[in-house]
């Protein structure tokens, strides 16, 4: 993954963390939301280990019922962006349904999740073009940051991409309750 977008990705969660007033803190809403995130993702198949610039767009239900504790349901498209080593090329984009359950300390929460990716891979190397699709596993952790109904949400994913395929992204998302 790029260090470069690592550090930037850390500093923009803390300067929005430092800038918040203590006034505004709150928990996560619950209720239906909606986000959208980018980051970087990896893609390692074989002897192919290449990463590129990805985005997600997402939602969700929160339900809040318990104190402390966070659960919701979530559905979301990623796009893992289009990594490429020489001629070989490798395209992934996937539909998820992910389970999370997190703690909430106020406006700040650490969350794991956990679900299914169906996935589509359009691949070509030295002009030749192929494609495959298939359901796997997906999991990841993360972390977030409330005031009112925003959220900033910073995440670290996994997807079981085939039995050979190894994808992982770190993103940073807004979100939003209603």
């Amino acid at each position: 993954m790029d260090l470069k977008k690592i550090k930037t990705s850390v500093i923009f969660l803390t300067s929005i963390l430092l800038s918040a007033p203590a006034t505004s803190f709150a928990g996560a809403d619950s209720g239906f939301y909606i986000g959208a995130g980018v980051g970087d993702a990896s893609v390692d198949v074989g002897d192919f280990d290449e990463s590129d610039s990805a985005y997600k767009i997402f939602g969700g239900y929160n339900f809040g019922v318990i104190p402390l504790i966070d659960l919701a349901v979530e559905a979301s498209y990623v796009d893992f962006g289009n990594p490429s080593q020489g001629d070989r090329n490798i395209e992934i984009t996937g539909l998820n349904a992910f389970g999370l359950a997190g703690l909430s300390f106020g406006p700040f929460g650490i969350f794991a999740k956990a679900g299914m990716i169906d996935w589509d891979v359009d691949t070509s190397e030295s002009g030749v073009s192929g494609s495959d699709s298939g359901t796997d596993p997906a999991y990841g952790i993360g972390a977030r940051f409330a005031l009112g109904s925003f959220a900033v949400r910073a995440e670290y994913e996994v997807y079981d991409v085939d039995s050979e395929a190894d994808v992982e992204m770190l993103s940073v998302s807004a979100v939003f309750t209603f």
